[in-house]
């Protein structure tokens, strides 16, 4: 056990926490500028839709890459590169011309992206040895990742009041910069002490796994389905998948990831736990903006600060779950999020026209507490899961699951949402076919007809978009009940071996907590 971190260690987690919080802004913070940025660059629909998925598709298919290079040739240099190319890159997105500019450098942002997010992770390790600072630190990281997330389109708001649809990809330059002189000052350089060769077979092999399955889960969302480029972005992932394993087995070079990290439930679990409370996190935020802006009358600042309570509390759990895990196994906590989480969604399924915001805030109360509460151990429990030398490898099947789990989030409750509002709107005679493709089309629309019209077709679409919340929620609990179930028995057998064989939690090192009882 290593001596308490000193000031410098803290000062490491600042630095750390700062590109994950940018990166996770980044993932939510456009969709508040797409008016805007539509306006200027006048991009077709497909088009516009390639600028908002190309990041996260890149950053999804690249996390596991990147996670193990990081092992390779040094995660803080790793780190350094990405912070560099994540900073001039904004800039190009900044100032892009054309919507075909803002795509290419949001796919460029991607790649850098990929690179800073199991870099600080797998350096909060190497810094942190101690698990017990470790769990406080890996809670005020995680903190950082979900705050982005929920932060982004109150950041994006304000800087919309003030400046151009730019703004938003600048605000990531300053920091950057900082952190380009600070970084090497105050974090350690950590690689595998005989990294082997890069696979660079099974590079490529993972790409068209990750790329075309989170293609198609962003696809089917978007449709409301499966369709036939759906299910061919399935079938090359799939195939994709299966050639990487074959390859795996194989090959004599290092592996790109040690599968064998998946034998180890505990890890396994876990990253299906992490997933699933970004799926909570990202599902909560599709609906309820546009739940607060377009049902109730908000504007956008003021529906992201309504939403705030929730992040607040998901730093608080986050927090004290560090504590927690001093008294509770790991299967506890991580039971008692999902639940949260869960209870959450039942809330959401009383929303009405006419409800009261406190409803939708106690749900965000309910949902971030579930995710701080089960973040911190989790991704502890992965951490300390692998080999020190592959925790780059390890903290990008963290990442990799926060990614997988924000998409299915928006996929599945948009896709069942906007599915339930085309089938329940009522269109007057003569209404534009947008209408009936969202409720913003709606509004829009209503903009430019008589008000009697106007007034009948914005009760119907909102009507019809709050039945959608219904419904969509109740699929979201099912999800995270089935998981609560899945993840909360795989975890509970894994303690009760780690106890069986007679090992405590330092010695035996595979959950945050094994009761001392």
């Amino acid at each position: 056990m290593s001596a308490r971190p000193g000031p410098r260690a803290w000062l490491a987690l600042a630095v750390l926490a700062i590109p994950t919080l940018l990166v996770s802004i980044d993932n939510t913070v456009l969709g508040v500028a797409l008016p805007e940025l539509s306006a200027a660059l006048r991009p077709d629909a497909a088009t516009l839709l390639w600028v908002v998925d190309i990041y996260p598709l890149v950053l999804a298919g690249l996390l596991v890459t990147m996670g193990t290079l990081g092992d390779r040739i040094g995660r803080r240099r790793l780190l350094m590169v990405g912070v560099a190319g994540f900073g001039a890159v904004s800039l190009l997105a900044a100032f892009a011309t054309s919507a075909a500019q803002l795509v290419a450098a949001r796919a460029l942002l991607g790649v850098f992206g990929a690179m800073l997010m199991p870099s600080t992770l797998a350096l909060l390790r190497s810094v942190f040895v101690d698990r017990t600072h470790r769990r406080l630190a890996l809670a005020i990281w995680a903190t950082g990742f979900a705050a982005g997330a929920a932060l982004g389109p109150i950041v994006g708001g304000l800087l919309l009041e003030h400046f151009w649809w730019g703004s938003i990809f600048v605000m990531s330059v300053p920091p950057m910069a900082l952190l380009l002189v600070v970084a090497p000052l105050v974090v350690p350089e950590s690689r595998e002490t005989e990294p082997g060769r890069l696979d660079l077979v099974g590079v490529l092999l993972s790409l068209l796994t990750m790329g075309p399955l989170v293609l198609a889960l962003k696809l089917a969302g978007s449709a409301g389905g499966v369709t036939p480029a759906v299910a061919g972005a399935v079938l090359v992932g799939a195939g994709s998948g299966a050639a990487f394993l074959a390859h795996y087995r194989r090959r004599g070079l290092d592996p790109l990831i040690d599968l064998e990290l998946f034998a180890r439930p505990v890890l396994r679990h876990s990253a299906l736990a992490n997933a699933t409370t970004m799926f909570g996190l990202t599902g909560l935020l599709f609906f309820s903006a546009q739940y607060l802006q377009l049902v109730v009358g908000y504007s956008p600042l003021q529906a992201g600060l309504l939403l705030l309570p929730g992040f607040v509390v998901t730093v608080v759990a986050g927090l004290a779950a560090a504590r927690l895990a001093r008294r509770f196994a790991l299967h506890q906590l991580v039971a008692t999020g999902l639940a949260l989480v869960l209870t959450g969604y039942v809330v959401c399924l009383f929303l009405q026209v006419d409800s009261a915001v406190v409803l939708l805030m106690s749900a965000a109360v309910l949902i971030g507490a579930g995710i701080g509460l089960s973040e911190t151990v989790t991704n502890d429990a992965i951490l300390a899961a692998a080999p020190p030398e592959r925790a780059g490898a390890a903290a990008a099947v963290s990442e990799t699951a926060y990614e997988v789990g924000a998409v299915l989030g928006t996929a599945l409750v948009g896709g069942v949402l906007s599915a339930v509002y085309r089938a329940g709107v009522v269109l007057p005679d003569g209404t534009a076919p947008s209408a009936g493709e969202t409720l913003g089309g709606a509004a829009d629309v209503a903009t430019t007809m008589p008000a009697d019209t106007a007034a009948a077709l914005l009760v119907s679409a909102r009507e019809a978009f709050v039945h959608g919340v219904d419904v969509a929620s109740g699929v979201a609990a099912v999800v995270v009940a089935v998981v609560l179930v899945t993840a909360g028995a795989g975890l509970r057998r894994a303690h009760r071996d780690v106890l069986a064989a007679g090992a405590s939690a330092v010695d035996a090192d595979v959950e945050p907590a094994v009761s001392r009882r």
